[in-house]
């Protein structure tokens, strides 16, 4: 593969799911001053500011790490980034849920799908790649904490 061929390969990688968490915050930015500020929280909960720069440098990861699997070429890239694929959708549709419907209870549902989702995709990256999976960690952690969180809220505001 030439090497522009490959840097337009990571730099798309990268966009796409940039692009995901851009999506995601159409739903969630208006929220967060308004109905979000008003929830009770755990008190394990970050402060606002953080989330920006930890979901900026998770969807980069996460677009290396897809980057990482499509370099391969190997036959069960497709069924790896499919997974990928699908979980990038739920993640938008947990920003969607919680944050644009304002449903904390249902958006746990598309947590636990996401977890699993993920999970299965580093799985199947993990074939590929040992660094991609790798690096969808973090990702995977994050993504549990903020089950947690979700969690918290629902049993905070019944």
């Amino acid at each position: 593969m030439s090497t522009v061929r490959s840097a337009v390969g990571l730099v798309v990688a990268v966009a796409i799911c940039e692009a995901a968490g851009i999506v995601g915050a159409v739903f969630t930015t208006p929220a967060i001053p308004t109905w979000y500020a008003g929830l009770a929280k755990s008190a394990l909960t970050p402060p606002a500011w953080v989330f920006g720069p930890v979901w900026t440098t998770l969807y980069a990861l996460m677009g290396i790490a897809a980057y990482l699997a499509w370099r391969t070429r190997a036959p069960s890239a497709g069924r790896a980034l499919w997974l990928f694929a699908l979980q990038l959708a739920l993640n938008v549709l947990w920003s969607v849920v919680f944050f644009g419907y304002r449903a904390p209870a249902p958006a746990l549902l598309v947590i636990a799908l996401l977890w699993l989702a993920i999970a299965a995709t580093i799985a199947a990256f993990a074939k590929l790649s040992r660094a991609g999976a790798w690096l969808l960690a973090p990702y995977l952690l994050w993504v549990s904490f903020a089950a947690y969180l979700n969690l918290a809220i629902v049993l905070m505001n019944p």
